[in-house]
């Protein structure tokens, strides 16, 4: 089987184009890994195809690693505790009820910390569709106070 530089080519470009519809931010690597490969292919013709499929497999694999480990914008992620201070004071919705402290659920408008549905706690009780506020965050729990009351 004779593999040409331009098959590589068209390999590295659809696995870009695949990004496109499926964007998962990896498939690109792979596709730059062919472009490359294809690159390598103008300039050595008689590169062997193992060399080839070494070469993708590595440069596909170092480029994916680099991206996760260094290059990733969302490797600075929020986590529940860690970024109370911008939390505290937004207001959700009780979607399922609780007793004084004991877990209900509160709905958010928009997600906080990733999620925009919580557990919480409260220290009345709460009934589902209670405006509540955020007072703390312990945990993977918001502790909430209500700021309306809910249909009876």
């Amino acid at each position: 089987m004779n593999i040409l530089w331009w098959h590589w080519l068209v390999v590295g470009m659809v696995l870009i184009g695949l990004e496109l519809v499926v964007p998962s931010f990896t498939i690109i690597w792979f596709g730059l890994g062919a472009v490359l490969v294809g690159i390598v292919m103008v300039f050595a013709p008689g590169y062997p195809l193992p060399a080839q499929i070494l070469t993708w497999t590595v440069v596909s694999a170092v480029l994916t690693i680099a991206w996760f480990r260094f290059f990733n914008p969302r490797s600075n992620k929020t986590f529940s505790g860690s970024a109370k201070g911008a939390v505290v004071g937004e207001t959700g919705l009780v979607i399922r009820a609780a007793e004084p402290y004991a877990r209900g659920t509160v709905k958010f408008q928009l997600p906080l910390l990733g999620a925009d549905e919580w557990p919480c706690m409260a220290e009345e009780s709460l009934k589902v569709g209670d405006r509540v506020k955020i007072v703390d965050v312990e945990g993977h729990v918001m502790k909430v106070e209500k700021t309306g009351k809910g249909v009876d």
